[in-house]
């Protein structure tokens, strides 16, 4: 059995072609960043301890997860395969490599988280808000969503 934690990056800056070419650049804002470190403070206590980060290489999910690291949770991990325009299926293979026992938290982008959660549960119409987090259960070939949680629920927890 493993407890994956699937975290949708902060609130990040606007699509902007001009000022970033290439998208994976995009940072998070500022107030994206404070809001969600209160967030993962309130993650915290509710996953307190995590064995393994895994966060997409792109600039707004990798800041998201050193923020989580900056509360408490392991350095993270890059993994190509968490990038936005990767395939759900694409993530299952690195889950099962690290599922024996563990917690594990992957940090990335919709739709391809809520894809993957869907591809892991069945579960359909599930969206995470930016910094929003889902919590699965992962046991064998089977996978149960525990809980979901929004970016406020988490922020009231953390304050």
């Amino acid at each position: 059995m493993a407890i994956l934690c699937v975290v949708r990056h902060a609130i990040a800056e606007p699509r902007d072609p001009e000022r970033w070419p290439d998208d994976s650049l995009r940072p998070l804002t500022a107030a994206g960043e404070a809001s969600f470190r209160t967030a993962a403070a309130g993650l915290r206590r509710i996953v307190p301890s995590v064995d393994v980060v895994l966060s997409s290489p792109y600039e707004r999910a990798w800041r998201t997860a050193g923020i989580l690291h900056d509360a408490g949770w392991p350095r993270p991990s890059r993994c190509d395969e968490l990038a936005a325009l990767r395939a759900p299926s694409d993530v299952v293979p690195i889950l099962r490599a690290h599922e024996n026992g563990s917690t594990i938290g992957l940090v990335g982008h919709e739709p391809h988280l809520s894809n993957l959660v869907s591809l892991l549960t069945g579960a359909v119409g599930i969206r995470l808000k930016k910094g929003g987090v889902a919590c699965l259960e992962l046991t064998g070939d089977e996978a149960e969503l525990r809980w979901l949680a929004t970016p406020k629920i988490l922020r009231l927890l953390g304050s």
